[in-house]
């Protein structure tokens, strides 16, 4: 007889996803034990591994989960019509949102991400990819003709719109007169603002 799901399976999976990511967040996946972990849970070690049958099988659904969301709604967004700068602006504000909650997810995908099996890797880093397609096509379309002649920046410009709000959550304080929403318009002001220099400049 197959085994039943509690209904409740779901919630505590999720409970200990966000409980994961914050302790593997602040003590270093590599230091982090399954035992301590439980005890932050607040469940049994016993319980941990009924739902993740090793220490890097938590981490890679930790970080599937944050990547296939913010992807999914990354996605979703470029989708929309929109002039090509408005395109931009909501896809960086979409993004800074979407990292509102997830400072753990984040720190934990740029510590210990390199620490998964290759083909774990390689699924997360697709998930990535498909991040920067998003905003490489979002920049192209800023100027087309342009970068018709330059395309090799379009890559590095989407990656620096990137690095720009991939650490936002490490010098962001609460309270701080730049929230999310005025920093998002930072970011794509420098951008917007900047393009045609940056693609005025000679190759090599």
């Amino acid at each position: 007889m197959a085994r039943t799901i509690a209904k409740d399976h779901e919630a505590k999976r999720d409970a200990i996803l966000r409980t994961a990511a914050a302790f593997f967040a602040e003590q270093g996946f590599d230091r982090a034990s399954m035992g301590r972990l439980a005890q932050a849970c607040g469940v049994s070690k016993a319980l941990i591994y009924h739902y993740y049958p090793s220490k890097d099988a938590l981490l890679f659904d930790i970080l599937d989960s944050h990547l296939s969301a913010l992807v999914d709604v990354v996605e979703a967004v470029a989708a929309e019509p929109r002039s090509p700068p408005m395109r931009l602006r909501a896809l960086i504000r979409t993004i800074l949102i979407a990292y509102r909650d997830s400072d753990a997810e984040h720190k934990v995908q740029l510590d210990a991400l390199a620490s998964l099996p290759p083909d774990n890797q390689m699924h997360l880093h697709a998930l990535q990819h498909r991040l920067v397609c998003c905003l490489s096509e979002s920049v192209q379309a800023l100027e087309p003709e342009r970068f018709s002649t330059r395309p090799d920046l379009v890559s590095p410009v989407a990656m620096s719109v990137l690095g720009m709000l991939n650490w936002y959550f490490l010098w962001h304080k609460p309270g701080s007169l730049v929230d999310r929403d005025a920093y998002a318009d930072i970011v794509a002001d420098l951008v917007i603002g900047g393009l045609p220099a940056v693609c005025a400049r000679p190759a090599g």
